[in-house]
């Protein structure tokens, strides 16, 4: 039996299809974040971006996400190498750093729903969208504890 794409090819050797089934559906990226200007440290919160499908985990318009979103950020296997942010769960940030997927992840599972099911997604967590939310300063009221 052959390894699977992911411990054979490099991240910039994959397909697009192989690339983008990477994604674990977790959400977590799509959570706003905050960044301590002097420290650098990655303060998680439970809003999430305007186009998140919190029933879904997904985003409500992946294909014009960009366009529609000025801050949101592409993956692409250079800047997962180099994103303080993306989650240690992360299947991007995992294959980069030479890492196996973990059981959860639904190319291993074979079922979307493992992540949701081993409580690795942001599912049930949103507690606001940020089109919800006025100031910058209303943010700091949906901090987490850590990384969801």
């Amino acid at each position: 039996m052959d390894a699977p794409f992911w411990k054979t090819k490099t991240l910039e050797a994959m397909s697009p299809a192989e690339w983008e089934s990477l994604c674990d559906g977790c959400g977590k990226c799509c959570l706003s974040k905050l960044e301590d200007a002097d420290t650098g440290e990655i303060y998680w919160t439970s809003v999430a971006c305007r186009l998140f499908d919190a029933g879904t985990c997904r985003c409500s318009d992946y294909s014009d996400r960009l366009a529609r979103v000025p801050d949101c950020v592409g993956l692409t296997p250079e800047n997962v190498r180099t994103i303080a942010w993306l989650p240690s769960t992360c299947a991007y940030r995992l294959v980069a750093e030479g890492h196996d997927l973990y059981w959860w992840h639904r190319l291993v599972s074979g079922s979307p729903e493992t992540v949701h099911e081993a409580g690795m997604s942001v599912r049930g967590r949103v507690r606001a969208s940020e089109s919800d939310l006025g100031e910058p300063e209303d943010y700091f009221d949906y901090m987490l504890d850590s990384e969801p």
